[in-house]
């Protein structure tokens, strides 16, 4: 989905309109209207908010402007694995890997919890747990739409190095 479709999307479906937004942030409505546009040659659009934070995160290669705006939002940025899926199907050890992984968690978590109270140190390790979990969890999933599931186990035993 393109960033104006977003900020289009989101007008349509909040209670928020484009003149409390543009009243808010002190621009003008025809500048917020502008943002749910396609650029284009004849100028309709322009480089809404989305664009420029995104283009500030690439510029800067820091990751905390993105954890920071998810953090904003209720939650919690994980980067998705890199893509790199070939041909040669491993179902059963991927699917068997995915329920190890979980297990891992739950074994932290369980580990954790036994004195009835969990440390900082604890929740960071479940943070960090928790976090490899949902990447190598992407990871299956879009191994899944193209079809490699060696490329998870690739990735495991990167991200276990």
């Amino acid at each position: 989905m393109e960033s104006h479709e977003v900020i289009k999307e989101a007008f349509d479906t909040s209670n928020t309109s484009p003149k409390e937004v543009a009243s808010e942030l002190g621009v003008s409505l025809s500048l917020v209207y502008k943002w749910a546009q396609p650029q284009n040659d004849a100028g309709s659009g322009i480089r809404n908010p989305l664009d420029r934070v995104a283009k500030l995160s690439e510029l800067t290669l820091h990751q905390g402007i993105v954890e920071w705006l998810c953090s904003e939002a209720g939650g919690y940025f994980v980067r998705n694995p890199q893509s790199s899926c070939e041909q040669g199907y491993e179902v059963v050890p991927a699917t068997h890997t995915i329920v190890q992984q979980f297990a891992g968690l739950l074994h932290v978590v369980s580990q954790a919890a036994q004195d009835n109270t969990i440390t900082p140190d604890e929740s960071a390790e479940i943070r960090v747990v928790w976090d490899k979990l949902k990447a190598y969890c992407e990871g299956f999933v879009r191994c899944c739409e193209e079809g490699d599931f060696e490329q998870i186990q690739r990735e495991l035993n990167q991200v276990e190095s």
